[in-house]
């Protein structure tokens, strides 16, 4: 397979603060990956560097295997970022034919607009957009050039539920077409959803590069969520086999190796338990795992 996008022992600096620290990923075409790391991991840096952004202050970025910077690579690609900006007085359309011409073989203007499901704003001046319309433009001015790859950089935030999930899905027709994806996003059930890959990022190095389903297999245990009949705290599981545990009023949820000696002890306790659940970790759990494993390792 092709690759559509390179960090090769990519390191960037800014003064004494090294923000990725040999980053290598490569991205073939028809990849949907989620970078994911926590606030100041790098994954923003990378992004950058990825793009043309920033250069690199030591190693390689390639993008088509060309210089990102380099006109016939950008003429490849589209981009979604958290901080755009257009102008207020533009409508819609316009917006959308003026990105158009930037490229060689665009979208037909009203598709773009479909998927961004703007078809009753396509005459709207963008200021008078609402926050969800706005970020939905947003993403037909990233995808109306039909780009081979594109990146998203946080792209639900703002929407709310029903504008969520017709956005996911747009994102995934999307990738139907053979396209790459390069995704940010912090919620991690997206990502769960979306991805068949996954990079996790943090204090600038690759901790994680591996399918959803790979990556939640490397937590130890099973999550574990009930109500009791009283007030929970801390001491209730003295003793117990679990880690990760979160109690509010009377709902319990922790992560257990022995979820089965666990509920055991716990009705010898004398607990009255409901609502019970057992499942396997789920993304969110197993970033928040390997985050903390990176930190005690840089630490150490």
């Amino acid at each position: 397979m092709e690759k559509v996008v390179e960090l090769i022992d990519a390191h960037k600096r800014y003064g004494s603060v090294e923000a990725v620290k040999g980053v290598s990923v490569a991205i073939e075409q028809g990849e949907l990956v989620a970078m994911l790391g926590p606030n100041g991991a790098g994954k923003t840096t990378c992004i950058s560097l990825m793009l043309g952004l920033r250069k690199p202050s030591s190693g390689q970025a390639k993008l088509f295997g060309l210089a990102p910077t380099d006109r016939r690579a950008r003429s490849l690609c589209g981009v979604m970022l958290q901080e755009s900006g257009v102008p207020g007085t533009l409508k819609v359309k316009e917006l959308v034919d003026l990105f158009r011409s930037y490229y060689p073989n665009p979208l037909p203007a009203e598709r773009a607009i479909g998927m961004a499901g703007l078809e009753e704003q396509a005459d709207r001046q963008a200021q008078k957009l609402s926050g969800g319309q706005l970020q939905r433009l947003y993403f037909a001015l990233a995808v109306c050039g039909d780009p081979q790859v594109i990146f998203l950089d946080e792209p639900t935030v703002g929407l709310d539920v029903e504008a969520r999930r017709a956005f996911l899905e747009s994102i995934r027709s999307f990738a139907g077409e053979g396209k790459t994806i390069i995704l940010t996003t912090h919620y991690l059930e997206e990502a769960d959803q979306l991805a068949e890959r996954v990079v996790v990022i943090d204090r600038g190095v690759v901790v994680a590069d591996a399918s959803p389903a790979e990556i939640k297999s490397r937590v130890l245990g099973r999550r574990v969520s009930f109500t009791a009949d009283r007030p929970l705290s801390d001491a209730d599981f003295e003793g117990l086999p679990y880690q990760n545990l979160e109690v509010e009023g009377n709902r319990a949820r922790l992560l257990s190796n022995a979820p089965e000696a666990l509920l055991r002890e716990l009705f010898r306790r004398g607990y009255d338990i409901r609502d019970l659940q057992v499942v396997g970790a789920d993304l969110e759990e197993a970033f928040l795992d390997l985050t903390r494993h990176a930190e005690k390792e840089t630490v150490a």
